[in-house]
């Protein structure tokens, strides 16, 4: 079996039909373990008190948003590629999906350090570069609307697809690149010594599970609605055609 055969439609929707209701259970069930672990079940942090616990909504919220921009980008680096219609669809279908994580990170971030850092907003490297990131998010999403041939909007998006991923990639390492700003340093980490402290650290990762199943089954819904509305506008061709 082929990885490239769920490019055909077909194949696709058979597919996703199977994995949706299990993916959206399992989306379900992780986060509401992990936010209802996060928000009652852990004591408050020594220096920012009950705010911290809005962390089991900033950061899977801000990973997604950042993975959500890099799946577009493989997906539409799959379209230019291969001409695969399903890649595309499902890059237009992550936008909205990657928008929403996107300034939820944004919200909860300026709720979080209005009290920590005694304002809204800072223009803070990632904050920065975080908000640009949604205003790409947005003339992404704006772009597929404008353009009424859809594989010429495939083609256009993908390219703004690559340029956002710069903001992406700063996003994400934007404390490494400059070494100032406010925001603290990364919650999760491969080094141990930099990872918070374990009774926040297991709520936080099955939190982060939930995020990451809820994505892909949004995606999964909303790239099997693009196809049906593409199969729609195919057939409603064909009989104005006929």
């Amino acid at each position: 079996m082929s990885f490239w055969e769920y490019a055909n439609p077909r194949k696709f929707m058979a597919t996703s039909a199977m994995l949706l209701p299990w993916v959206a259970t399992l989306a379900a069930l992780c986060l509401i373990t992990g936010l209802i672990w996060g928000f009652f079940f852990t004591p408050d942090d020594f220096r920012q008190g009950s705010t911290v616990k809005i962390i089991y909504l900033h950061v899977p919220a801000a990973l997604m948003a950042i993975n959500a921009w890099l799946m577009m980008l493989v997906t539409s680096l799959i379209w230019v590629i291969r001409r695969h219609h399903v890649s595309a669809l499902a890059a237009k279908a992550a936008a909205p999906v990657g928008m929403v994580f996107t300034l939820i990170a944004l919200f909860t971030g300026a709720v979080w350090g209005q009290p920590m850092w005694g304002t809204w907003w800072e223009w803070d490297p990632r904050l920065t570069s975080f908000l640009i990131l949604f205003l790409f998010y947005l003339g992404y999403m704006a772009l597929w609307e404008a353009i009424e041939n859809p594989d010429s909007a495939a083609d256009l998006t993908s390219v703004l697809c690559l340029v956002g991923s710069v903001f992406a990639i700063i996003s994400r390492y934007a404390l490494v690149f400059w070494n100032q700003g406010l925001h603290q340093g990364a919650t999760l980490s491969l080094d141990a010594e930099q990872n918070i402290s374990d009774v926040f650290w297991y709520p936080l990762l099955v939190c982060i599970a939930g995020f990451v199943l809820l994505f892909v089954a949004l995606v999964l819904y909303r790239t099997q609605t693009e196809i049906r509305v593409r199969r729609l506008k195919a057939l409603i061709a064909q009989e104005r055609m006929a």
